[in-house]
């Protein structure tokens, strides 16, 4: 039995998640923070981030180069703090990251929600 509701030769369709956009830099946001608990999921979200920075420009591309820097800057972070652990204040370093990183990117998923640019991406801070 055939579906007759659908073409035979049309393209699929998707929840258009994966093509760059407001909806794919939500879903980079939630597999940031899903990254603090499940590793690899970080690193899928800077894969995203990276193929899909440039394509849609304006006020998307700004949060594609908030979530590249927010990755780099966290390892940077997290790698000082286990250096740092052998004084013991790693482990506070180590805390102060995995909140750095949770600020950025719920700073990040209320300006998508308001369909804004990040102000500063290039920033180290906040």
């Amino acid at each position: 039995m055939t579906d007759t509701n659908s073409a035979p030769n049309a393209p699929r369709q998707t929840d258009q998640w994966l093509e760059p956009g407001k909806t794919n830099v939500q879903v980079v946001y939630f597999l940031y923070i899903v990254g603090m608990f499940i590793g690899i999921s970080a690193l899928i979200g800077l894969v995203i981030a990276y193929i899909n920075r440039g394509k849609v420009g304006g006020w998307v591309d700004t949060h594609y180069t908030w979530l590249i820097r927010t990755f780099w800057i966290g390892l940077l972070y997290g790698f000082v703090s286990i250096l740092l652990m052998f004084l013991v204040i790693g482990f506070v370093t180590a805390i102060a990251t995995a909140v750095w990183v949770i600020v950025r990117c719920v700073i990040g998923l209320q300006a998508v929600g308001r369909n804004e640019p990040i102000k500063n991406p290039e920033s180290w801070i906040i």
